[in-house]
């Protein structure tokens, strides 16, 4: 019987790797065993370990680069917890410390595995943007995450790491809490603006937001509810018409980090040196195209859908698309067809179904009277299927106006407007 069982609960690759080898293992036996006893003697006589002594760690990871570089290279995160394990092993608290960091680990695989390949790496950026916040740093160059990290050799982890390793399990914490909508931790209201978030053209967003919450949380990792509701308002108002008169994250730096600045400080965030000339966006957004590859089309579509007050939360894994109302495929196509107007966000397995229906066979789907299928949770659409005998060219230009009226209302509600 085989022992030292990895729980189905741990999803790290180490855990992985270790069940599938458990099951050869246990395979091996059942059908060869009679060979079993024989394995760990062929095992031993056939491997050899060479002990490798290194002079630092520069050194040690050196040794490692080269005898491992047909395989994969240490990640960021890799090297970080080897600086941490051996301060607390110092400490005496090993033990304590690897139980921690698979907890940290298995927290980051399940929030950050879809948008990126080391998602431990991930915490640590998000970490590593109020460190730089703190010391006065609002340089829109960003160095990489390991030589923050290194600096003074690895101060933050060595000398600072037991506040340091707790900061990241909070911040983890704090990020899995608004990945499972977790109503006991924030209210409705929240949880809709942190779902337009998920929508946002870029990921800078995410940077800001944990600089927010490492600064106001209190001591139960709560915030002031009216004032984060109010934040997520005007660095969503902010983001989106940023995006939209300045395509591309790397301008976008330069107001987002001096914003960072103010966080710590204790100031309130208003962006009031990059404020927008009202008549300029207004018109910018009227000749913008929102074509679907480009990110901020979805931007908008989320945050328009949800400034209806009858959107309820929808769960944050649900894949949306964009939907064109008016189906492009249907005669005749008018000139607006890919207007903002035209387009919604509409739940995936619904659009495939209705992409290239008239909107009287549309509105069936949206209202899931086809097959007793599910119909759409988005209220916008739901409304327009009870109430509407058609959508047409007409009603395009109607609601591209809608749109355009309600963003505007919203930056000049946020003081984003001169």
């Amino acid at each position: 019987m085989l022992t030292g069982e990895a729980p189905k609960e741990l999803v790290s690759r180490y855990a992985v790797n270790y069940r599938f080898f458990q099951e050869k293992i246990k395979k091996f036996i059942e059908e060869t065993p009679a060979y079993f006893p024989y394995m760990p003697t062929r095992i031993l006589k056939n491997c050899i370990l060479l002990p490798i002594e290194a002079e630092s760690q520069d050194t040690a990871l050196r040794i490692f680069s080269t005898l491992n570089d047909r395989g994969k290279p240490l990640s960021d995160s890799d090297i970080f917890k080897a600086q941490l394990y051996k301060a607390f092993s110092d400490d005496g608290m090993k033990d304590e410390f690897i139980e921690q960091w698979k907890e940290l680990e298995n927290t980051c695989e399940k929030i950050f595995k879809s948008n990126t390949d080391n998602p431990v790496d991930e915490i640590f950026t998000r970490y590593m943007y109020f460190e730089r916040a703190k010391r006065g740093n609002k340089n829109s160059t960003l160095e990489r995450l390991r030589k923050f990290y290194e600096a003074e050799n690895y101060k933050l982890l060595r000398e600072n790491h037991k506040q340091t390793f707790a900061n990241l399990i909070t911040l983890a914490n704090f990020w899995n809490d608004i990945a499972n909508q977790d109503k006991t931790k924030f209210s409705e209201r929240i949880l809709r603006k942190l779902f337009v978030l998920n929508y946002a053209p870029n990921g800078m967003w995410t940077y800001i937001v944990s600089v927010y919450f490492m600064q106001n949380k209190d001591e139960n990792n709560n915030l002031d509810e009216e004032k984060f509701f109010a934040f997520l308002n005007v660095i969503t108002a902010f983001i989106w018409a940023f995006t939209i008169i300045r395509p591309g994250v790397n301008i976008l730096r330069t107001p987002v980090f001096s914003e960072m600045l103010n966080i710590v400080r204790g100031k309130e965030v208003t962006f009031s040196e990059f404020s927008f000339n009202a008549a300029e966006l207004e018109t910018t957004l009227r000749n913008y195209t929102f074509s679907n590859n480009r990110p901020i089309t979805r931007s908008i579509l989320a945050w328009y859908a949800f400034s209806y007050e009858n959107q309820e939360l929808v769960p944050i894994e649900t894949i949306f698309e964009i939907e064109h109302i008016y189906a492009r495929n249907r005669y005749p196509l008018p000139p607006n067809i890919e207007a903002i107007g035209n387009k919604s966000l509409l739940e995936k397995k619904i659009n495939i179904r209705a992409s290239d229906y008239r909107f009287q066979d549309k509105a069936k789907y949206y209202l899931g009277k086809i097959t007793g299928r599910p119909g759409t949770k988005i209220y916008e659409l739901v409304d327009m299927a009870n109430t509407r005998q058609d959508f047409c060219e007409y009603d395009i230009s109607i609601r591209n106006e809608e749109i355009i009226k309600r963003f505007m209302e919203f930056i000049r509600e946020n003081n984003l407007a001169r």
